[in-house]
């Protein structure tokens, strides 16, 4: 039949009723849709999988350790264990919210730690005393001067704190990675680009040519223009994979989790021991400082209260584990930087089944015959140019900055002080505007908000919600790792 009732395929003879037209421009949207959220399940399939990887090894690795504590202490410390088992429930209690992304200042925690135990242990140790909450106050202002513990909880503070923002961030990181693409997958076509869809992939059938498959470049022109806010993802989406790479490279390397975690047990056995080496000295040190406490009423101390022990505890660490989790790791996040720009060409190869670059009897949008070479770049700006997006359809481009002061933004700064502390969702703006200066990015980053519909033609713009945080979101959202390389 003649096709002058035709809105978006060519008016010529055609096999389509109005009706038809509509239903397949309903078809293509629905199917374009789902390609876009099909690819993007698999690239969160990835990211989930390496999440869980890590998030698995690094808790088995945090669990052993404090089982290790909770078999080996009580033979080796007797009352001095058993009387303060709380005290090391709490630590690793804390260790885990914090790695799992409370609001915990790390440093404070671990400094919290280790005053309990020193104020627990000297009553312990000096029993024949009565010893006031008011005393062990300043017991504990003048033993920490005298290093009771040695240099244990320095040392551990430091790497420890290096540690856990490297397992933070790296977990973290991946979840983010995750939670974009499905939020960006899930994105609607604004009605110029179903109309683009439709004339692609269903037009030829109205025209009597369903097995004529649309020409490679074609295919590529019109995804690219429907794709351009995902194409202009791909900087800040890059140098998360960099970042999250770059991190990999740092647990397994300086600040390596599994010597670190594998062996906070025996730091902590460290410390003991040199408080009952240190014993004596301290105590004339603190009664010195302190004055010397009432005697108690309840006689001196039981042999198992006097119990010294020397630990011989093992480090529970999987160190080939670890390198395998990081290599693999890194194998997949280099292969997904350029996932954004890929996109399309992945699209029409595998989904749409264009045809070959050089086939000259593929549909070309209008009919059975060549089209003209790939002129579209990537992106906005890119997809102003697109062949594909302009056979009676213009497009109307709009870049709009994002308001810092409006707009919400992800920080993933585990501490910018290396304390460890901050929630994992927020940073003081002065830490994040400093450290968003140090991107690879060239650029500031920018949204790209959907303009209103002008009545003629294509906004360029998948959708008319694509989340206008996500390209602050990238930018920001591996503060913690900028952090790491200094």
């Amino acid at each position: 039949i003649l096709g002058e009732h035709l809105r978006i395929c060519p008016q010529g003879y055609t096999c389509c009723t109005s009706e038809m037209e509509e239903n397949f421009a309903n078809k293509s949207r629905s199917e374009f849709e789902a390609m876009m959220k099909e690819a993007g399940r698999s690239v969160q399939t990835t990211l989930t999988a390496q999440y869980r990887s890590f998030d698995s090894y690094f808790q088995d690795l945090l669990n052993k350790s404090e089982k290790a504590l909770y078999d080996a202490f009580p033979s080796i410390y007797g009352e001095l264990y058993t009387q303060n088992m709380k005290v090391f429930k709490d630590l690793y209690s804390e260790l885990r919210r914090y790695y799992r992304g409370s609001n915990i200042n790390l440093e404070e925690a671990l400094n919290e730690f280790w005053t309990r135990l020193l104020e627990r242990l000297f009553k312990l140790l000096n029993p024949q005393y009565h010893i006031t909450d008011e005393y062990l106050d300043c017991m504990v202002k003048h033993a920490e001067q005298h290093k009771p513990f040695g240099e244990v909880p320095r040392d551990l503070k430091v790497k420890a704190t290096r540690a856990f923002i490297a397992a933070r961030s790296y977990a973290q990181g991946f979840l983010v990675g995750s939670d974009v693409v499905k939020k960006v997958s899930q994105v609607s076509l604004s009605h110029e680009c179903t109309r683009a869809i439709m004339k692609l992939m269903y037009c030829p059938h109205c025209r009597g040519m369903s097995s004529v498959k649309p020409c490679n470049n074609y295919c590529l022109n019109v995804v690219k223009g429907c794709l351009a806010n995902q194409a202009d993802l791909n900087t800040e989406w890059k140098y998360l994979m960099d970042s999250l790479v770059g991190v990999a490279d740092r647990i397994d390397g300086p600040y390596n989790v599994d010597t670190v975690i594998g062996t906070i047990h025996m730091r902590i056995a460290e410390a003991i021991s040199n408080l009952q080496e240190n014993k004596d000295s301290l105590t004339a040190k603190v009664f010195q400082g302190c004055g010397n406490p009432k005697i108690s009423t309840k006689g001196s101390s039981s042999e198992d209260k006097k119990r010294r022990g020397k630990a011989t505890l093992e480090p529970k660490s999987s160190a080939q584990a670890l390198e395998m989790l990081v290599l693999d790791a890194k194998g997949n996040l280099t292969a997904l930087k350029t996932y954004w720009i890929t996109l399309p060409g992945s699209l029409c190869s595998k989904k749409v089944m264009a045809s070959s670059a050089a086939d000259d009897k593929c549909w070309n949008g209008m009919t059975k015959g060549r089209y003209g070479e790939d002129q579209g770049g990537q992106g906005r700006a890119g997809g102003q140019s697109s062949p594909g997006l302009q056979q009676g359809e213009g497009r109307d481009v709009t870049h709009h900055k994002a308001d810092s002061r409006g707009s919400p933004h992800i920080c993933l700064c585990a501490g910018d002080d290396m304390s460890g502390s901050g929630s994992g969702d927020s940073c003081p703006d002065d830490v994040c505007g400093k450290r968003l200066s140090k991107s690879p990015s060239t650029r500031q980053p920018e949204t790209h908000a959907i303009p209103k519909q002008s009545g003629h033609g294509i906004n360029g713009a998948s959708s008319r919600s694509l989340p206008s945080a996500f390209l602050l979101l990238l930018s920001v959202a591996f503060i913690a790792a900028q952090h790491l390389w200094r």
